[in-house]
């Protein structure tokens, strides 16, 4: 099979000794990013930053988003069904001498990108809504729920308006594993979902999306994304491993119940958590990496192989 080709590859931020957590939002006539800046990769307070582009290659700070001594983590962008920009991000509590201690999602929302609403608390505490997916009016979400700071089960929910969520279902993996965690969700041209999950498990239902059938591959994934190109191709992103077997944002194949990868982008060590947008015949990939010195945002443009 053929190889995609990087395009371009372009350092787009690096203002925060830590820079990462992105997602990439074509909207209007230009182009979003968002991300998470602190002082490391987590235990500490961190602020949410919006950045704006006309045409991908100049970019500036349209927005920061923060909660007094909380740490806001993986931000997530989408327009709702009437036209507004939804952020959707985690909202950590720790104590003074890092201990974890709470969490809950937060939503805000804006016309313009500048000007947000408050951050509004939605779900109870310990759960974290990762990546909000709209089809129709309707907007879906796997929350990443468990006891602790490190959580693991899966649950499915949907909203009409990002502040009232109601539950599905639970992620029910084969022989009770409970290892679901960070899960972007798609909805296919037919109706059929399909669930790309960290670990290492790729999910599909039919609606109402209450029973899933589940594959696990043979990956080890942090941050997954995946879009569906106009051709009907899946296309995935993630923390995975370069040839070497060390840390790396891989470009895959993707299937129902596949994951091929396809091109290791420029990154190394702390690294991954892409956004994926197709435009105008590319792929638009945010993603951030510590390859080069710090933390630091990247932007590639990849051209897809049309086998």
């Amino acid at each position: 099979m053929a190889t995609p080709e990087l395009v371009s590859l372009t350092k787009i931020w690096d203002a925060a000794p830590h820079n990462a957590f992105t997602d990439l939002l074509r909207f209007g006539d230009g182009w979003l990013c968002t991300f998470r800046e602190a002082e490391s990769h987590g235990h500490c307070p961190a602020t949410i930053r919006v950045l704006r582009s006309a045409d991908g290659d100049s970019w500036s700070s349209a927005a920061e988003i923060e909660e007094a001594g909380v740490d806001l983590r993986d931000p997530k962008l989408s327009v709702t069904p009437a036209g507004r920009v939804m952020l959707l991000t985690s909202a950590n509590f720790f104590a003074p001498d890092g201990r974890y201690r709470t969490r809950s999602p937060r939503v805000a929302f804006s016309d313009d990108a500048t000007n947000w609403t408050t951050p509004t608390r939605c779900l109870a505490e310990d759960h974290w809504l990762w990546r909000v997916t709209w089809h129709g009016t309707v907007g879906y979400s796997v929350s990443k729920l468990g006891i602790g700071n490190n959580p693991r089960r899966g649950m499915l929910y949907c909203t009409t308006d990002g502040l009232s969520w109601d539950f599905i279902t639970e992620f029910i993996l084969p022989d009770d594993i409970w290892t679901a965690s960070e899960t972007t969700v798609r909805v296919m041209p037919d109706g059929e979902m399909i669930a790309l999950i960290r670990p290492d498990w790729i999910g599909s239902s039919q609606p109402p999306y209450d029973e899933w059938s589940f594959t696990r591959i043979k990956a080890s994934l942090g941050g997954p994304n995946f879009i569906r190109t106009p051709d009907g191709t899946l296309w995935a992103s993630a923390r995975g491993r370069s040839a070497t077997d060390e840390p790396a944002t891989v470009l895959a194949r993707m299937t129902r119940d596949s994951y091929i990868p396809a091109l290791v982008l420029p990154s190394g060590g702390d690294c991954s958590y892409p956004g994926m947008v197709w435009y105008e015949g590319l792929l638009w990939m945010t993603y951030y990496s510590s390859h080069e010195g710090r933390s630091s945002i990247y932007l590639a443009r990849v051209r897809l192989p049309s086998d």
